[in-house]
């Protein structure tokens, strides 16, 4: 029965985390929604998005503290975490200025397949701040960016396991599940980041303008009609099209060495009182099994020889 404490404990502590993890991120979905809920909006509304922006600072604060749990403590996830942070901006940075070639997505993308989805929203919430700091791109934007590079890390960890008759072809048809989503991801990150300031980004009275008080639907239709002609077809296709190869080419190499360091690959000990299964690597030609008693009752008994002298 205590054997079975701490699995409990880490069930519930993992759980907590999840939650801290949606309620945060309902939190930051309201702030990229606010056009559409909102009946109307004053004059000085656009000296307020940086109020606005900043009120996601401490909400994504609180979602990496909560999230980060004792798993995420360890010695091997802390050095896969900052390594993997490391790269994702300085990609971010190469690519900074080139339309829409952003391979930051691919790191998000494979590390949220390879450890999961808590681990692939901290890393797109870090990746954005360390290289918004290293860059000097910080502004308003920047928690939006937070939140919604997070969910598409979030995203790939959440995807469905790839099932197959070989593993080779399961390989390829994961391979092609993360293309669909980076496509898919490229296109909902413009879509989303769009949103949250499009209010100002036209005038009134076009046929792409938001207007205050209007049915969901109108508005819908404006921002969809703005979005296509600003960065669907330019920016997120490039970005689209930038990740899709990416998987494509690293894909399979990438996640097999980011498999090869999963986080929590320590054994865990057996029970006292038992025998592992196995304590010999794979391709030695013995397997050793628990013993039971049945297989005690059945060993042979071996008699004693009598002995020579008398």
């Amino acid at each position: 029965m205590t054997s079975r404490l701490p699995a409990v404990a880490g069930t519930r502590r993992e759980l907590n985390s999840r939650v801290a993890m949606v309620i945060a991120s309902l939190f930051a979905l309201a702030g990229f929604l606010w056009p559409l809920i909102a009946t109307a909006v004053p004059k000085d509304a656009q000296a307020a998005v940086p109020v606005l922006a900043l009120a996601l600072v401490p909400v994504a604060v609180v979602a990496l503290a909560l999230t980060v749990d004792r798993q995420m403590h360890s010695a091997t996830s802390v050095a896969l975490l900052g390594m993997l942070t490391a790269v994702g901006a300085a990609v971010r940075i190469a690519g900074t200025g080139v339309g829409g070639l952003e391979a930051v997505f691919i790191v998000l993308i494979l590390a949220g397949r390879a450890f999961g989805a808590r681990f692939g929203f901290l890393l797109g919430m870090l990746v954005i701040s360390l290289s918004s700091v290293l860059w000097g791109g910080i502004g308003p934007w920047t928690p939006f960016q937070i939140f919604a590079c997070g969910w598409v890390g979030a995203g790939a960890g959440l995807l469905p396991r790839i099932t197959a008759r070989s593993q080779r072809r399961a390989a390829r048809l994961e391979v092609l599940m993360l293309m669909g989503y980076g496509i898919l991801a490229s296109y909902a990150f413009g879509l989303i980041m769009n949103l949250w300031f499009w209010p100002f980004a036209v005038g009134a009275g076009s046929d792409i303008s938001y207007s205050a008080g209007a049915p969901v639907g109108q508005n819908l239709a404006s921002f969809g009609l703005y979005s296509l002609v600003t960065s669907t077809l330019t920016w997120d296709t490039v970005r689209a099209v930038t990740t899709a190869v990416g998987i494509l080419v690293v894909g399979p190499a990438a996640l097999a060495a980011l498999r090869r360091a999963r986080i929590g690959s320590a054994r865990t000990r057996p029970a006292s009182g038992t025998t592992p299964r196995s304590t010999v690597p794979r391709g030695d030609g013995t397997r050793t099994r628990q013993s039971t008693a049945r297989d005690e009752a059945e060993a042979p008994q071996t008699v004693p020889r009598p002995s020579a002298r008398a």
